[in-house]
């Protein structure tokens, strides 16, 4: 297939990418800058003045969309939110221009989410069949995202968005906060402990949108392991893997000082099976936390 992706040089997008090339799928970035061209990669330029991808993008299969400012970035002032709220808007009303003045359309956008659209629970179990949606930045973030998304049925391609939890991964994402104190000795639970961590080794993110893209599923797919962890239990495995310590608690209103509205990703959580993929038929390749958590710190 033709794929084009953007957001293709962030966390996932690197991953998504290298499984593509070795799948031998023909892979298009589209990106602002253009200078990094390599033998496996095309890159086009989009989102500047001089900008028109859309004369290298007829005939496309698909589409990926990861586009948007890391929620991983800084802490969230109203600049910053704003920021990650307007970088999804805006790449995704690209995307579906793009589509619309192509004459050969894309057969499928698969476009990124994330779990945050459920409202944080201890006790409530979230499966795409759940309507629920919270009513913090990020819920509202994440909702409008995909109803911006969803616009693209109108143009005849199929939308699926993968609701992504929390991404492990050795360099990016939240795992290498998460793994810091314990490396310095002090680690241990956060807040209550008891809140849901509904966590994904970066490598089954790249394989869900790439069996997303070959499988007919629409709408939202959870993006997430089938066996989620509470905090406590996250740690005590993550301590074990890294041979340290598990028992400096962390306070709930310590992190809310350090880090303002973005702690909410640290001490709340959601319960989320992804119970889409699993009932198409999809293989984790880590479905256990031990597994993936030795897989990045072997």
């Amino acid at each position: 297939m033709k794929i084009a992706i953007t957001g293709g040089t962030g966390f996932v997008g690197r991953e998504v990418t290298k499984l593509l090339i070795e799948k031998g799928h023909d892979v298009f970035i589209l990106s602002r800058s253009i200078s990094k061209q390599t033998n496996d990669v095309t890159y086009i330029k989009w989102l500047t003045e001089d900008a028109a991808p859309e004369k290298e993008l007829n005939g496309f299969d698909a589409f990926i969309n990861l586009a948007g400012e890391s929620i991983n970035n800084g802490r969230w002032t109203t600049a910053q939110k704003k920021k990650i709220y307007d970088s999804r808007m805006q790449a995704t009303d690209e995307v579906l221009r793009i589509i619309k003045t192509l004459q050969q359309k894309p057969k499928v956008l698969i476009n990124a989410s994330a779990i945050g659209i459920y409202p944080a629970s201890n006790d409530k179990i979230y499966t795409e069949q759940s309507f629920e949606v919270g009513t913090d930045f990020l819920a509202k973030t994440v909702h409008d995202w995909e109803q911006k998304a969803k616009l693209a049925k109108n143009l005849g391609v199929r939308v699926a968005y993968g609701r992504f939890g929390i991404i492990l991964g050795k360099s990016d994402g939240a795992l290498p906060l998460m793994a810091l104190p314990y490396k310095m000795f002090v680690g241990g639970p956060i807040g209550s402990a008891q809140n849901w961590m509904s966590w994904i080794h970066v490598k089954d993110v790249a394989n869900a949108l790439l069996f997303a893209l070959e499988h007919d599923i629409h709408g939202p797919f959870n993006v997430t392991a089938p066996e989620p962890k509470i905090m406590e239990e996250f740690g005590k495995i993550l301590s074990t893997i890294l041979k340290r310590p598990h028992y400096f608690p962390v306070p709930a209103f310590i992190l809310k000082m350090a880090l303002g509205e973005k702690s909410q990703l640290v001490i709340e959580g959601q319960h989320v099976i992804p119970e889409v993929l699993l009932k198409n038929g999809f293989t984790f390749e880590f479905p256990h936390l031990p597994n993936a958590l030795t897989d990045i710190y072997p």
